[in-house]
């Protein structure tokens, strides 16, 4: 008998547990823009990311963290010079603080959600020699967005605005990053 509470006991704390923290793999999308006046012009471009984030939830509050890789693209042009297309990729890292605000009972919750965001630019090309720009291989960002979960699945909408001038040179430029992700609960 004492093996057969115990084993209750077990599968209603695995139970408990498994809604306190959720982990998985979250993959996303991005359009990567830049906040600057030094170039004649700007173009936004797509990029990708993938990682694993982990969960903790209290109540209607949780805290999440990410940890990955992501890509992000842009072009640049000067007045009668030509444009140049970047490319920066590497590792990604963000911290999030949310509230759940719309419970949707079994079926899961909306969410709003504020954090930060680290990411390191371990690869960094260029598609034009003529100017490339001297880039600063970290960025750091705060983030905002909203996110729905339904069953296992999550859907976040967040805006990264870059705190980071990215240019080391005289310029001023930061990034601005719209990013759409979806993920998959395992716990």
């Amino acid at each position: 008998m004492k093996k057969f509470i115990l084993a209750v006991l077990l599968c209603i704390s695995v139970n408990g547990f498994a809604q306190l923290i959720q982990v998985g793999p979250q993959f996303s999308t991005n359009i990567t823009s830049l906040n600057s006046d030094n170039f004649s012009s700007k173009s936004s471009g797509t990029g990708v990311g993938f990682a694993a984030f982990a969960r903790v939830n209290l109540l209607m509050f949780y805290g999440q963290a990410e940890f990955g890789y992501a890509q992000s693209k842009f072009d640049v042009s000067y007045t009668g010079v030509g444009e140049t297309e970047y490319e920066l990729s590497g590792t990604d890292a963000t911290l999030i603080a949310g509230f759940k605000i719309i419970p949707l009972g079994k079926l899961g919750n909306v969410r709003v959600f504020a954090g930060y965001n680290w990411k390191n630019y371990s690869d960094i090309k260029v598609s034009n020699d003529l100017n490339p720009i001297a880039l600063e291989k970290n960025n750091h960002s705060i983030l905002g967005g909203v996110g729905v979960d339904l069953w296992r699945f999550t859907l976040d909408y967040r805006y990264l605005g870059g705190l980071t001038d990215i240019d080391s040179s005289e310029g001023d430029i930061k990034t601005r990053v719209s990013t759409v992700s979806l993920g998959f609960k395992f716990l």
